[in-house]
């Protein structure tokens, strides 16, 4: 058998290598070589055999050709649907995969890979051809034993690991069929053979409260516990605040300051303080110095950089500091001395720093102040809350101008502001959502925003200018072609969109989400819009935030949830004290490469997480309202169906199945549903009424159908009850 293969290998080599013939595609080859339809499997598996030994290669063009090709090596992103991206370490541009080019790879691994289509202005095109290393060792999933055998499997909760694993019996650990477990993977498989592994750790039964969630921080290999060498530590440094810690620091203590957050925080690493004068404001931002109890190198340091960043979950926050610290000396508690690193700028009445200075320094936070409260204060003029806050109220109202004036100059400039409703669950003592409702941005809450922006853009240019090594937020120009997609998209609703030469400004994302302000379609075109801009990532290198259209961007604010602005910190810190050095200056071009990197990882974890629970718990919601009816916008077409989003925020998918008064076909370039038969005509944005037909807490899924006009008025009374 091997040396008819070898044989056969040996013909198509010699074939493909003849200059008589030219480089030629797939099928031209399978048609000049006589194989039969039924037997060019076995020729595709030679060709691929030949490409990864080096002898052959798949051009730009699609033809196969002798030689190498130039081998390229990045990270796989893939996609539940079959095919991926991979990712190059200092190339913005990922390269599309398609399912016929994965080569087995997976979700995560480090792979080489060839450029096998480049057409300019469009996305590169790849093909695996070979898996570097691996980069999911463990699997978090449902166990099930299969009846009558002595092994079982682990179904992935992970949708892009697409193949259940294979358990022998003895490395079970004693799983029963609904555990939810952790299982290490000892054979990727291959061909018709699954992967195959043992179980690590059985979370608890699927039906368990707190399983769900604790499967998502496992699935993603969130720290939880923190060592207790960190725990030690952090109990040593959490010191109060002596003459010797304020020694050197310029002392805040009498001006007027307040923290202002949601009633459920607990680390306040903010405060702010505003005075008016007659040509000016003088705006304070005064962050905690976390750094002053974070030393580098430390074990709180090493632990704080590998999580990156605290996540918020659903129903709990896996911090990124021990509790001792981040809702302890680190946090700006009204009435206690603490220490800070403070931004004080000088802002003209148009909204122009036009000076500014960063300093160590003491504060004493006079009050902790709600988003509720200020709210009432400077939106709904309660007089009980402006009585009780009566020497704060002309500070409030000096900081609602000031942000006025900010908001307005970002907004001259061509700063997007996607002004989504954030969704926020509300769960029972058992952890079941019993309400889910959109975050209320309001006044207090864009206050904040606006002072923590131009603190962060202050300090930012500060050091840019300084030419010292610094950690920068960044945000690059959107892909063109999504740009393009977004252009076509839009003109179904009759707006249009100025693109120039390879690019699109700020400005023109901007007049667009203010053109369609207000409008059915807003949330829609908002979110596509989103969705055509690439990811802000930490670098150390400047390249600007395109959708802050600002030249100048860092984090520096929270420095007790998040790794980079504990980093720029210390930065500052060494450049104040004089310590700022050649050693010092080679010490941070040496790590800030990796820092950022990692940093960047750990958001992205942290986001996905975050997204997983929520997604989850809103299955978990309509599981309970399953046959009730709700009014809804359509937010998204494929041939498969259609997606409704509910005013709640949850989103679910009408199927084509379910679509039962008639065939419908999608138009792509449309983005409609068409019925054959009557005529039926569905577009994106339109509103409709559906039921709910299912749910799968698995697939965290929600299923829809249409309900009819004469349903519809036959149950009016009743469905808008359950709508609200």
């Amino acid at each position: 058998m091997d040396k008819t293969y070898d044989k056969k290998k040996k013909i198509v080599y010699d074939f493909i290598c003849d200059e008589l013939y030219t480089p030629m595609k797939f099928k031209e080859l399978a048609i000049l070589l006589q194989v039969p339809k039924e037997q060019r499997d076995e020729l595709r598996k030679i060709l691929e055999a030949l490409e990864a030994e080096g002898k052959i290669y798949l051009s730009k063009r699609g033809k196969y050709v002798k030689g190498e090709a130039d081998r390229l090596a990045g990270v796989y992103r893939a996609n539940v649907r079959g095919f991926g991206f991979v990712e190059m370490q200092g190339e913005t541009e990922d390269v599309f995969i398609g399912e016929e080019y994965t080569g087995g790879a997976l979700d995560g691994d480090m792979v080489e890979f060839a450029i096998v289509k480049e057409i300019p202005g469009k996305k590169r095109e790849g093909k695996i051809v070979k898996i570097l290393s691996r980069g999911i060792t463990r699997v978090v999933g449902y166990y099930q034993i299969t009846p009558g055998k002595n092994y079982g499997f682990v179904i992935p909760d992970n949708q892009k690991f697409n193949r259940d694993i294979f358990i022998p019996a003895e490395k079970s650990k004693g799983a029963v069929t609904g555990h939810k477990v952790v299982a290490e993977l000892t054979s990727y498989g291959g061909e018709g053979k699954n992967p195959e592994g043992q179980v690590t750790e059985i979370i608890g039964h699927v039906n368990d409260p707190g399983t769900d969630i604790m499967s998502i921080v496992k699935g993603y290999d969130l720290p939880v516990e923190f060592p207790e060498k960190v725990l030690r530590q952090a109990e040593r440094v959490s010191k109060p605040v002596s003459e010797a810690d304020m020694a050197g620091r310029r002392d805040l203590r009498d001006i007027k300051m307040v923290t202002i957050d949601g009633e459920d925080a607990k680390d306040l690493d903010d405060a702010v303080s505003v005075v008016r004068r007659e040509k000016d404001y003088i705006l304070g931002v005064h962050i905690a110095d976390v750094t002053n109890y974070v030393q580098e190198n430390s074990a709180l340091d090493h632990e704080a950089k590998e999580r990156g960043t605290s996540v918020y979950l659903v129903d709990r926050v896996i911090p990124m500091l021990p509790h001792t610290l981040s809702n302890g000396i680190c946090s700006l508690n009204a009435g206690e001395d603490r220490l800070a690193l403070s931004c004080i700028m000088t802002v003209d009445l148009k909204g122009n720093v036009v000076d500014h200075e960063i300093l160590e320094t003491v504060v004493h936070v006079d009050r902790r102040m709600t988003y509720t409260s200020v709210k009432k204060i400077l939106e709904d003029h309660d007089e009980e809350e402006r009585e009780v806050y009566k020497e704060f109220v002309p500070m409030f109202e000096c900081m609602q101008e000031l942000s006025g004036l900010l908001r307005e100059k970002r907004r001259q400039r061509g700063s997007i502001d996607f002004d989504f409703p954030e969704t926020k669950l509300v769960l029972d003592k058992e952890g079941r959502p019993v309400e889910i409702k959109p975050y209320d941005r309001n006044t207090a809450t864009k206050i904040i925003e606006d002072f923590m922006l131009l603190a962060n853009e202050t300090v930012a240019q500060d050091y840019y200018w300084q030419e010292l090594p610094f950690v920068y937020r960044t945000h690059d120009a959107p892909d063109d072609e999504k740009i393009k997609a977004l252009a076509a998209f839009i003109n179904n609703f009759g707006y249009s969109m100025h693109i120039g030469v390879n690019e699109v400004r700020p400005k023109e994302i901007q007049k667009l989400l203010g053109r369609v302000e207000g409008t059915p379609e807003e949330a829609l075109i908002s979110r596509l819009a989103l969705r055509s801009m690439r990811q802000a990532r930490y670098a150390p290198q400047n390249s600007g935030h395109f959708g802050l259209a600002a030249a100048y961007y860092t984090h520096f604010t929270s420095p007790i949830r998040r790794y980079p602005d504990l980093q720029i910190h210390r930065i500052i810190k060494d450049n104040l004290r004089g310590r700022m050095n050649d050693e010092k200056i080679e010490h941070y071009h040496a790590i800030l490469e990796e820092v950022t990197k990692h940093s960047s990882e750990t958001e992205r974890r942290a986001d996905e997480a975050e997204r997983e629970t929520i997604k989850l718990k809103k299955v978990e919601y309509m599981q309970e309202r399953i046959g009730q009816v709700f009014d809804g916008v359509i937010s998204g077409m494929t041939k498969w169906g259609m997606y409704v989003e509910l005013p709640n925020t949850i989103e679910g998918l009408v199927h084509v199945t379910n679509m039962t008064d008639d065939h419908y076909d999608y138009y792509e370039s449309s983005y409609e549903m068409v019925g054959e038969h009557t005529r039926k005509v569905y577009k994106l944005g339109q509103k409709v009424w559906v039921r709910v037909i299912d749910t799968n807490r698995m697939m965290r899924t929600v299923n829809f159908e249409i309900v009819s006009e004469g349903e519809r008025e036959d149950g009016e009374d009743e469905w808008q009850a359950d709508s609200q």
